[in-house]
């Protein structure tokens, strides 16, 4: 890990020059990768190297803002702010009584749009794992078309941002409403099952990246706050697409009320999570 910056016990950031020994001293991480790094100095300092921390940390000194609440020059404010923006309308769009007074068809377009937001949100979240991960700042075409096989975080955000194209896709399709039961299984159902699937491993792994393993017990630790809630919020909108598998024989939802409420919940999950990037990325910018 030699260049890579790393955190004295005094909390004051430092770089492992390559004149000191690069071997660590600890290592944590979840199978293959290293998400933990302990390495004692000649001087006797004990410095520590998180990978989300180091990113975090990293994203919030390239934005040059401090501001928690209002930053819009910095990316990881408008990363909480359009997962936030739409958490909220896939929230409103799950309400029973919205899509009574609007219908069903501005229903789903109020989903669409929502998904449209968690795309944005998470190819800004994407590019933060490619600019700041472990290994360097790639340049030119790498910047995008980055494989970053050896970074948690590299692959949570990249199954991320597949889960909101096929949410895409599924509440695109969902918008039309002369779908027959057989297309709208393959055209609405099955994307957002494949959406649901990838959120899901994509919170398993940002939960693994900052537990340092399976699991951990850091309620102090606002990442820790942040995985967990997408996590569950993950699993929310996992039980919703379970839920809202078409019966081939009556072409209706399995359960409406299951599928509403898991949507509603994991909505919620998400939104709170998202809320909490923006206090997330201000701690991160003083941690020197």
């Amino acid at each position: 890990m030699a260049g890579d910056d790393l955190h004295d016990g005094y909390g004051r950031s430092q770089a492992l020059s390559d004149e000191l020994d690069p071997r660590p001293d600890r290592t944590a991480g979840f199978g293959p990768f290293v998400t933990f790094i302990e390495s004692k100095r000649p001087n006797g300092v004990v410095a520590t190297w998180e990978s989300r921390r180091h990113r975090k940390r990293e994203s919030a000194h390239a934005g040059g803002a401090r501001e928690t609440w209002w930053s819009p020059r910095s990316r990881g404010w408008w990363i909480g702010v359009l997962f936030a923006v739409g958490s909220i309308l896939f929230a409103l769009g799950a309400v029973p009584g919205y899509v009574g007074a609007v219908g069903a068809r501005a229903d789903s377009i109020t989903f669409f749009v929502g998904s449209l937001f968690f795309t944005a949100a998470g190819f800004l979240q994407y590019r933060e794992s490619v600019d700041f991960g472990a290994h360097g700042v790639p340049h030119g075409w790498r910047r995008v078309f980055f494989f970053g096989s050896r970074q948690i975080d590299w692959w949570a955000s990249a199954i991320q941002l597949i889960g909101t194209l096929f949410f895409n896709v599924s509440t695109a399709n969902a918008v039309r409403i002369d779908l027959s039961t057989t297309a709208a299984t393959h055209h609405v159902w099955r994307p957002d099952a494949l959406g649901s699937v990838c959120f899901l491993v994509a919170s398993s792994l940002a939960w693994f990246e900052v537990c340092h393993g399976w699991g951990s017990w850091s309620p102090r630790n606002l990442s820790w706050w942040i995985t967990l809630l997408n996590l569950v919020g993950s699993v929310a909108f996992g039980v919703s697409a379970v839920a809202a598998y078409i019966v081939p024989t009556t072409g209706q939802l399995w359960n409406v009320e299951l599928t509403n409420l898991g949507t509603f919940v994991g909505a919620l999950c998400f939104l709170a999570g998202a809320v909490l990037l923006l206090p997330e990325r201000t701690l991160a910018s003083v941690a020197e």
